[in-house]
């Protein structure tokens, strides 16, 4: 074990730091295990799969054919195009998690030739941990694993601190460690631009890509590197654990601290009813499973898993051999030794960088290097451990960051679309753009029982009956296919999320459409202290909205007029009810309270050690 490299490195120097972080109290967590997904399982995600698209064709085929409104039909074609969109999403949806297909774990290379790499001597393993402005106790933990990863035979490695803040502090905390740290003039580039300044100053034949808060396993390079045996893989990604997210407290045990043990019978019957055992767990839904274990893992079946960044680690040929492909033909010539080695100063002279200076990279680097032919594989263990966002604007934050991101390469640019990129691979891309690109049919979707109940019409021009025939099989059946196919991890919550966002993907949406470049604000890494209004607003103006509608269809209908049927009320204060959950969810966890529910859990914690 060691730094390789390195022989100045003394792990465990810096404790201090370590303990100092709000995050000290989750360090026994251990990290959850993803099994792969039964045969059983599989069938029957795929029956219910099937039969959802039938019941959706079926549904839309009779929306458009028979019952649009003609009395209201720009608004029932509008409602119609809606669902018709949130259809394609379904199907490529569905396409993007339709089937595990886990790549084979490989031996540890123990010489060059094993990875695909000319030379003699030792693998070369650089990592890299990029910070901005983070706090030394959240930098301090990064440094000091990294020091701690187990070296495999033939294997050294070099550590970076990469701070683009330029602080004299992490000069200091590298020194102590015994680490390189680097740091440029300008933050052009934003992570990007940090990530290509160490590239051009570094030698690694593979690194890893660390955040601050970046805390790798002692196995990291044992369980990733043989995947590099394949000559054509690029990168591998492993999956982001959030080990401090709050468990919450358990729901029998707080409402019989409240309320007394005799009502312990009535905590069991709503623990069942609510199907959940903890209240105030991961408030801000950020759990990443669904998005590891599922999405992810399912696109390494066509070798085309995203670079999430952090957590990921790169073989450098790909990266360097794809920027010198963007440049004119004498800039190539240029960028190679007279030994016909690509050299980093020549690169530099070529006028292109191995990362995009973009602020989603690890995306727009995932689909150059696809398109270039070059594979990914996911490992689905986890092999690190991450902060998650504790507050409300870390969690807009981020938002932001991804939909600015996904929008500007897929609107701005051809990279979704260029002919080399294998099909395949495409409808993952699609995928992911299209969710993004929902901001623009489930406004109408939201909004849609608010118009109904406001100027008495429906976007169904049909008795409700014949449209709950239509609708309710569909809905149901679709539910039960996300049960199967997403391992019965919480899907509910990444729905009323997306409504919840929608505020924020327009901000993103407009500011790439004004031809604004989206901005690279650092994710906060601590927690939150008291009730963030600004991100409130929004979900307490639709609320509002929602409520008024509601008063004034209500009222109408028991007044007695005859627009307003029990059909309409019905079902129109149905869709309130469930599109106005997603805004509540925002208002409660931007009024959450971290420092509260942390003392919490560590109180319970120390109560279970004793």
């Amino acid at each position: 074990m060691g730094m390789g490299y390195s022989e100045t490195s003394e792990p465990g120097l810096v404790n201090e730091d370590v303990t100092a972080g709000y995050f000290a109290a989750f360090e026994n967590v251990s990290p959850p295990n993803f099994p792969a997904m039964s045969a059983k399982d599989h069938h029957r995600w795929h029956l219910c799969a099937g039969l959802t698209i039938g019941l959706a064709l079926w549904y839309l085929h009779w929306r458009w054919t028979a019952s649009l409104n003609e009395d209201a039909f720009v608004f029932s074609v509008l409602v119609a195009s809606a669902e018709s969109a949130l259809f394609i999403g379904t199907l490529l949806f569905f396409y993007d998690i339709w089937a595990e297909g886990d790549t084979p774990e490989q031996k540890v290379p123990v010489k060059r030739s094993d990875v695909a790499l000319e030379g003699t001597g030792d693998i070369g393993v650089d990592i890299f941990i990029t910070t901005y402005d983070e706090d030394i106790s959240t930098v301090a933990p990064s440094i000091e694993d990294a020091c701690s990863v187990f070296l495999p035979v033939g294997v050294q490695t070099r550590i970076y601190l990469l701070d683009d803040g330029g602080r004299p502090e992490m000069q200091s905390l590298a020194k102590r460690f015994g680490v390189t740290y680097l740091t440029r003039d300008t933050n052009k580039g934003f992570k990007a631009g940090n990530l290509f300044a160490a590239l051009m100053q570094t030698r690694g034949d593979f690194i890893v890509i660390c955040d601050a808060d970046t805390r790798l396993f002692p196995a990291f390079l044992e369980r990733t590197l043989g995947y590099f045996r394949d000559p054509k893989v690029a990168w591998v990604q492993t999956p982001h654990w959030f080990y401090d997210i709050p468990p919450g407290r358990e729901i029998e045990s707080a409402l019989t601290q409240q309320l007394g043990s005799w009502r312990k019978p009535f905590a069991r019957t709503l623990v069942s009813l609510l199907g959940r055992q903890n209240i105030g767990a991961d408030p801000f839904k950020a759990d990443p499973k669904m998005f590891f274990d599922v999405i992810q893992r399912r696109r390494n079946r066509h070798g085309a898993s995203f670079c999430c960044g952090a957590g990921s680690i790169h073989r450098r040929e790909p990266l360097f051999e794809f920027a010198l492909g963007r440049s004119s033909k004498s800039a190539q010539e240029g960028a190679f030794h007279a030994q016909g080695m690509l050299t980093a100063a020549g690169l530099r002279a070529a006028g292109q960088e191995p990362f995009r200076f973009h602020v989603s990279e690890d995306l727009f680097t995932s689909l150059d290097l696809h398109s270039a032919g070059w594979r990914s594989v996911y490992h689905p263990e986890v092999l690190a451990r991450m902060l998650s966002p504790w507050s409300a604007k870390a969690w807009a934050t981020q938002k932001l960051k991804y939909a600015g991101g996904t929008l500007d390469i897929g609107l701005r640019t051809r990279a979704f679309f260029t002919l080399r990129l294998p099909w395949r691979i495409r409808l993952h891309y699609l995928a992911t753009l299209w969710s993004y690109l929902s901001l623009l049919w489930l406004p109408v979707l939201l909004f849609a029982p608010v118009y109904s109940l406001l100027f008495a019409q429906s976007p169904i021009g049909t008795h409700s009956v014949e449209f709950f025939l239509h609708l309710l099989p569909l809905l149901l059946l679709n539910e039960l296919s996300m049960v199967f196919a997403c391992k019965a991890y919480d899907t509910h919550s990444g729905r009323a999320q997306t409504v919840a966002a929608l505020p924020i993907y327009f901000r993103a949406f407009f500011m790439v459409a004004s031809g604004a470049r989206p901005e690279f604000p650092t994710t906060p890494k601590l927690p939150g202290e008291t009730f963030d209004f600004r991100f409130a607003k929004p979900a307490i103006l639709m609320l509002t909205i929602m409520i008024c509608t509601a008063i004034w269809g209500i009222f109408w209908a028991s007044a007695g007029h005859p627009d307003y049927t029990a059909s309409l009320l019905t079902v129109n204060l149905f869709w309130l009810l469930v599109n106005g959950s997603a805004f509540v969810h925002v208002i409660r966890f931007c009024a959450w309270q971290p420092q509260t529910a942390l003392s919490a859990y560590v109180s319970a914690k120390n109560c279970a050690d004793l």
